[in-house]
């Protein structure tokens, strides 16, 4: 597995490293992720605590506040690409989104979650990965 990782934004403002290898991934289906993203679901790392850092950018980057004790979404205002969410109550606990890393991220989705909000005009695909209606 990769155990250093590099990713930015799209307008390349944002510039981050990961030192440790991703906990696990996933894809979620949730509206909120639908929204955030434009698209039918999100690909998504847990990173491990301590192992994310900034390394330009960081006056860039905003967070969206869902308001009801969620992650916190956040995003490059320069270009608005979605980057990561974080948990309100631990900043420790945060998500990468897979699709602003360089390369390989090292690891692959092995689930997809909350399914019963998955969008009606993509059907999730036959990949053979578990599926939950909530995250597990």
């Amino acid at each position: 597995m990769t155990t250093h990782l590099t990713g930015a934004c799209l307008c390349g403002g944002v510039r981050y490293e990961v030192t440790e290898p991703l906990a696990d991934a996933n894809y979620c289906h949730c509206t909120r992720c639908q929204r955030r993203t434009g698209t039918a679901a999100s690909a998504n790392a847990r990173m491990r605590p301590g192992s994310f850092r900034v390394v330009a950018g960081e006056e860039l980057i905003k967070a969206y506040d869902p308001g009801d004790g969620g992650f916190l979404k956040l995003f490059c205002v320069g270009c608005g690409s979605a980057l990561y969410s974080e948990d309100p109550a631990d900043p420790s606990v945060r998500a990468i989104r897979l699709g602003t890393v360089d390369g390989d991220p090292g690891i692959r989705p092995e689930k997809h979650q909350r399914v019963e909000t998955a969008a009606v005009w993509e059907a999730i695909p036959d990949d053979g990965l578990p599926r939950y209606a909530s995250p597990s």
